[in-house]
């Protein structure tokens, strides 16, 4: 009987030093970086109310938005209360379709009505 759990704690000895090396033979994937869309970045013609904010030159979508806030920042329209709405002044109405105030995710939704 003494032969039989030799063998049989040698087997388990064997068995975890196996799983051991599985575990770290495993190799992590490198992440590749995200592609942006080409339809984001191809140059829009800009409307003329929305001219007065971003500039006349053709831009790409990404690049409005980014405009778009600095001047919502720069002129202090974000809500002090519900950072998600924007009030719009004399500049901002006319893209906003004539309203005082709106969230940031229609802001996209009307702003794409001025870039062709």
């Amino acid at each position: 009987m003494a032969e039989k759990k030799k063998k049989a704690v040698k087997k388990k000895k064997v068995k975890k030093v196996v799983k051991k090396k599985v575990l770290k033979k495993k190799v992590k994937k490198a992440k590749s970086k995200r592609k942006p869309n080409p339809a984001f970045m191809k140059p829009m013609r800009i409307s003329d109310a929305l001219s007065k904010i971003v500039g006349s030159k053709p831009l790409p979508r990404t690049e409005v938005t980014k405009r778009l806030w600095q001047y919502i920042k720069k002129n202090r329209l974000q809500d002090t209360v519900n950072k998600r709405n924007i009030n719009a002044d004399e500049n901002l109405m006319p893209i906003f379709g004539g309203r005082r105030t709106l969230s940031m995710f229609e802001m996209t939704k009307l702003v794409s009505r001025h870039l062709s």
